[in-house]
């Protein structure tokens, strides 16, 4: 992998992992930043859509995805980011990175896909580590726990986002399929404001600021050059960095939000990473396996298509 490969993978991964900082900065509602991070995404995502024109059946055929997409999405948001209100953002990531985890138990129900040893072991220890870290925080305050419970709904939501994704981009470009996703969230999320009494207006510049700062460098830079990226490094590589985005947000947290990493917290965080890291390896050395033909004579592929799985949640 060259250097400026390496380099965007970092910026993209450093991107992504301030969305937390923004969101705890924000004295908005969950719902209210949601809405208006994906909102303004889809605005800027506007002109990527109209150089790509998806034709109209293929919309029309997917339009029901489409929209359980955009259903899951925003569910993922108020979910998660009402989670960073609640608990630590230490916590609320290393739940978050249980994603992988929950992606291939929706396959395996959905799509049948094979359940491996190494894979069910490797699960277990991410689950494993998750629960030590929420445990942590759950036995701080009772909104600690509620927080974690957010954050693991958030992260079924999201999960739901990706495998619905795979299939949908089988149709539909990528940026079409964002913007799309992103318009269908922000309108559930403003179903949830009007329900909640959440005001639409009334917020100070600094949380207009911070709104435009998630559309911007968290959904579009951070996401963007990962969707970039595509054509140059395997999904799988896309997906293990990502897997940083707690490390490098507690990180952050720590130094701007003067939030401690407690002993328990750290300890179930590696654990947690080190699982869904071998869990992304064993992915990538089987995706290596299935495009190689050199490989596929010595170990035939199995038929899953790991490129396709994880397609779908970078975009």
């Amino acid at each position: 992998m060259r250097a400026g490969t390496v380099l965007l993978l970092a910026v993209g991964l450093v991107a992504i992992s301030c969305s937390a900082i923004f969101i705890a900065w924000s004295t908005a509602p969950a719902g209210v930043i949601g809405m208006y991070r994906l909102w303004m995404a889809a605005v800027l995502l506007a002109p990527a859509v109209w150089r790509e024109r998806p034709s109209a059946n293929a919309l029309r055929r997917m339009s029901g995805w489409l929209a359980a997409s955009g259903v899951l999405l925003g569910l993922h948001f108020l979910f998660w980011i009402e989670s960073l209100k609640l608990t630590s953002v230490a916590s609320s990531l290393i739940i978050l990175a249980l994603e992988p985890v929950f992606v291939w138990v929706g396959e395996w129900l959905w799509r049948g896909a094979p359940a491996r040893p190494f894979d069910l072991a490797s699960m277990a220890v991410a689950i494993a580590g998750a629960a030590l870290a929420a445990a942590a925080s759950a036995g701080l305050s009772r909104t600690g726990a509620l927080g974690d419970l957010m954050s693991l709904l958030g992260t079924i939501a999201v999960s739901g986002y990706v495998l619905v994704g795979a299939r949908v981009r089988k149709e539909i470009p990528a940026w079409t399929y964002n913007a799309s996703a992103f318009v269908v969230g922000g309108a559930v999320l403003a179903l949830a404001n009007a329900c909640l009494g959440g005001p639409f207006w009334g917020y100070s510049v600094r949380n207009w600021l911070l709104f435009a700062a998630l559309a911007v460098v968290s959904t579009i830079l951070g996401h963007g050059i990962f969707n970039a990226l595509l054509h140059r490094v395997p999904p799988t590589a896309i997906a293990m960095t990502v897997v940083g985005e707690p490390v490098v947000g507690s990180l952050l947290a720590m130094a701007l939000l003067h939030q401690p990493i407690s002993p328990l917290e750290a300890v179930g965080g590696a654990v947690c990473l080190t699982g869904v890291g071998a869990y992304l390896w064993r992915s990538a050395r089987q995706s290596e396996d299935e495009t190689d033909p050199t490989r596929q004579k010595t170990q035939p592929a199995d038929g899953r298509d790991g490129a396709e799985r994880l397609d779908a949640g970078d975009a």
